[in-house]
């Protein structure tokens, strides 16, 4: 039986290509995104590994220092003095860092916000900081000085000497070049920059004066880290500061990246999932029909002894063999695939750390057993209708039409099956929003998607019959396309399930994410009466001088800055939100359920309705609170208001936060213009600043658009999955063409034979084709529709999104209607052409 499964794989290698394919496919993915993901996140570690060559203990700032009102930093010069003083320990590295962005020659932001790092030269005895060997120049002395990593300097074609215009918390520093230098730091291999100034000068920037964000301790040799520690926290204060081993430092690094590669690797190994779904219907449909081809053969095994158990082996031998190509193939194809990504992320400008490519044993056994698994599975159910067959019966060739029985079963299943997804996904709409409510929404959405895939052979010939008028527009091919469309009910409905379940998805994740990004653009513009957002691009504080600049700006009626400072109320760590009062009510729209907003001045502050609920709060109620600086006051409660994606929390007049808060900072700036938001408006805006490569200068479009980047992200990646989706839909559609080809050989040579020419068979297949795609498109998208409007409704039930409506993206269901018909056309193009070369003689003969 063995041999007898080889033989068969050999002898119809042309019809098992397709499969082989569409699980390579899968495979590819699978194993590609593994050795991707794994090669980026071993040479990022090894990278950041460098970073932590000088660090065997690390003493920072605890969690709470910085949100405690009134806290002071206890790293200052004091505590430094005693870290170099510890038994064991070499040296102490002072360090103070922050947010630096670098302008090139034409003024744009080299790099990106969050990797645009600052830091400070700390020289040793000798003069140098062996964390950053100078390639050009010397350190940087003095308020006007800086140095410059040497990748950041290339590319921005600086060289020592050069004038180059900075930014650290808003305003244009003109900072003079007097070094360029190499370092091992990981945000810089991976393409981040790094400006190193005087540590004085880094403390006013980063911090406050005599304070530092870390300070590093190098152990002496013999001096174990573990040891160094204990030492190093003997000299520690009761509270503020923590010390970590430069090993634990290592660890978390890796946890942190390896957390941060899981939603990339999880987001791709789910495009290849679904890859591999669609794929199982195109094997079980190949196995079907293979089986169905040698009915005679397998029931004259029966005969000569072979027992039902040794067909259906033999079938899933067939599929054991098939798998283990396909899954070596595509382990093979995966390296590949990692390479080109890496190739591309680097095409890109983004600079990856170099590193070999990473195939782990788990890789290489995950692809193996996902290729041969899926297809084995798949082809267990057409094996073990092979060997219920009885052998008389197979060899008077009775057995290929379903009995009523089975069909009024699998419709009675399917239709259960349906029935139970759609209350489920009902009921989940109906109730509040909780994790009760997502789980037995996910239930029903698996409940009703199984029922309408055991449903579609069903569902097929009513459907197909609707496109009857226009078929009869082709003559007799478009009779007879109709006719082998609906011939076969449950080969046409794994065909074009297939195709159903991709589209399904894009259109139900397409119409969510724009009724979200409708809503979005609803909340966050509605709310705001303000032109302009301005803030960092990094998202860091921006130095209140920015307000002030734009204050006095030509054409601007009112401006008030955003600022956020931490107190404590009712035992509670809360942030307060500061504004200019006399202002916000030009620049903000809220909608408040209780009170108003008046005018906002000394003790007065309106805060949003979820924070109110919890902690029950309602106008006029009188908040004792303690201050940054640790001082003791009481707000009392105007009115409550919506919250949304930019205002919310305790909102109170900067006048009254100001006085309290040890640095000023502000996160964003509102303003609002005489003309509006327009170029010239914003123009002017961006002059006032210096042009500064560091700012953005937002209307409300650019706001909501921020908002929702997460989404077009994802709805990006979604289209990826659509795209691999319709490659493996194509493969199962020419599949099934040409294996209904070769069955229907000796019908299409009597067709041939009675007068119909080429042109007409060419057309016939064709049109089979077409009908079969169009057929999945319009599942696919009903049902699309059908979980975008439930997902709404779960939405709304969270409450962050009131003004959630949900809205059919009609012009992309028709692009999505049109790429299904596209694919029943390609799909066609070889089976079309074979059919029509057959020759009639020896059709009219076939077997």
């Amino acid at each position: 039986m063995f041999r007898t499964a080889l033989r068969n794989v050999l002898a119809h290698k042309a019809r098992l290509l397709m499969t082989v394919l569409a699980v390579m496919l899968g495979v590819a993915f699978v194993s590609g995104t593994l050795v991707f993901t794994s090669t980026l996140s071993d040479a990022t570690q090894a990278s950041s590994r460098k970073g932590f060559d000088n660090v065997d203990v690390a003493i920072q700032p605890s969690d709470t220092t910085q949100s405690t009102p009134g806290a002071r930093s206890p790293l200052d010069q004091k505590l430094l003095a005693k870290a170099a003083g510890v038994p064991g320990a070499a040296s102490a590295t002072a360090i103070v860092s922050g947010f630096t962005a670098i302008a090139d020659k034409s003024g744009k932001l080299i790099g990106e916000g969050f990797s645009t790092n600052g830091s400070n030269y700390f020289p040793g005895h000798d003069g140098k900081d062996a964390r950053y060997p100078m390639r050009d120049g010397a350190a940087p002395k003095g308020a006007d000085q800086f140095a410059l990593d040497a990748h950041t300097a290339d590319h921005g074609g600086y060289k020592v000497g050069d004038t180059v215009r900075i930014s650290v918390d808003g305003p244009v520093r003109e900072q003079k070049l007097t070094g360029i230098f190499t370092t091992d730091d990981g945000t810089v291999k991976a393409g981040g920059s790094l400006a190193l100034f005087d540590t004085a000068t880094a403390q006013k920037m980063f911090a406050a004066p005599g304070e530092f964000s870390e300070i590093d301790v190098k152990a002496a040799p013999g001096t174990s880290q573990t040891a160094l520690k204990d030492a190093v926290e003997k000299i520690l204060p009761k509270q503020g500061a923590t010390a970590t081993t430069g090993k634990q430092l290592v660890d978390r690094q890796a946890e942190f990246i390896a957390t941060s590669m899981d939603g990339m690797k999880n987001a791709l190994l789910a495009f290849a999932g679904v890859a591999l779904f669609v794929g199982i219907f195109i094997i079980a449909n190949t196995f079907t029909m293979l089986v169905a081809q040698r009915t005679k053969e397998l029931a004259l095994m029966r005969a000569v002894g072979a027992s039902r158990r040794q067909v259906t082996r033999s079938v899933l031998t067939e599929a054991l063999v098939v798998g283990t190509v396909a899954a070596v193939t595509g382990l093979l194809a995966g390296i590949g695939i990692a390479a080109v990504l890496r190739a591309l992320v680097g095409a890109t400008g983004a600079k990856v750390p170099d590193g070999p490519l990473v195939v782990s044993p788990s890789t290489i056994l995950i692809s193996l057993l996902v290729g041969t698994v899926v297809t084995v599975l798949a082809a267990w159910l057409p094996g073990r209708r092979a060997a219920k067959i009885p052998p008389v019966a197979a060899m008077n060739s009775v057995h290929a039409t379903a009995t009523t029985k089975s069909l009024v079963v699998r419709n009675t299943i399917g239709a259960l099956l349906a029935g139970a997804g759609t209350a489920a996904v009902l009921t989940a709409t109906g109730m509040s929003y909780s994790g009760s409510s997502r789980a037995i929404m996910g239930v029903g959405v698996g409940l009703l998607l199984i029922g309408v895939l055991v449903l579609t052979p069903l569902l097929s010939r009513p459907l197909i019959a609707l496109a009857a008028p226009v078929l009869r527009l082709f003559g007799i091919s478009g009779v007879l396309a109709r006719q082998n469309a609906v011939r076969n009910p449950r080969r046409t409905a794994a065909t074009a399930s297939a195709l159903m379940i991709g589209l399904m998805l894009i259109t139900g994740m397409t119409a969510v994410a724009g009724s979200a990004q409708q809503a979005i653009d609803k909340l966050a513009t509605a709310s705001l009466k303000a032109d302009y957002m301005v803030s960092m691009a990094s998202r860091t504080p921006l130095s209140p001088d920015v307000a002030k600049k734009l204050a006095s700006t030509d054409g601007v009626t009112a401006s008030s800055p955003l600022r956020n400072s931490p107190s404590r109320i009712g035992g509670d760590v809360e942030y307060l939100t500061g504004v200019n009062g006399k202002d916000f009510g030009k620049l903000t729209q809220l909608d408040f359920t209780a009170g108003s907003l008046g005018t906002l001045h000394g003790d007065r502050a309106v805060v949003d309705d979820t924070l109110a609920k919890e902690k029950g709060w309602h106008p006029d109620s009188r908040l004792p609170v303690t201050f940054e600086d640790g001082k003791q006051g009481t707000l009392t409660i105007g009115g409550v208001y919506q919250p949304n994606q930019i205002i919310h929390g305790i909102i109170l007049d900067n006048a009254t936060l100001a006085p309290h808060q040890k640095h000023i900072t502000d996160t964003q700036v509102m303003v609002k213009t005489k003309d509006g938001a327009t170029a010239a408006s914003k123009d002017k805006l961006v002059t006032a600043l210096g042009k500064n490569p560091a700012i953005t200068v937002a209307d409300k479009k650019d706001v909501s658009g921020d908002i929702a980047k997460s989404i077009t992200l994802m709805l990006n990646m979604l289209y990826g999955l659509l795209a691999m989706t319709v490659i493996v839909a194509v493969l199962g559609v020419i599949n099934t063409l040409a294996m209904s080809v070769f069955e229907r050989a000796q019908e299409i040579g009597m067709l041939r034979a009675i007068g119909l020419d080429r042109r007409g068979i060419k057309q016939m297949v064709r049109l089979e084709s077409l009908v079969i795609s169009l057929f999945g498109g319009v599942l696919g998208i009903g049902l699309g529709v059908f979980f975008a409007w439930s997902t709404g409704e779960l939405i709304k039930a969270t409450g962050q999104l009131a003004t959630y409506e949900t809205v059919l993206p009609w012009g992309r269901m028709g692009l999505f209607l049109t790429l299904a018909a596209m694919v029943g056309v390609l799909a066609a193009l070889w089976p079309a052409r074979r059919a029509a070369k057959l020759n009639m003689l020896q059709a009219i003969k076939a077997e």
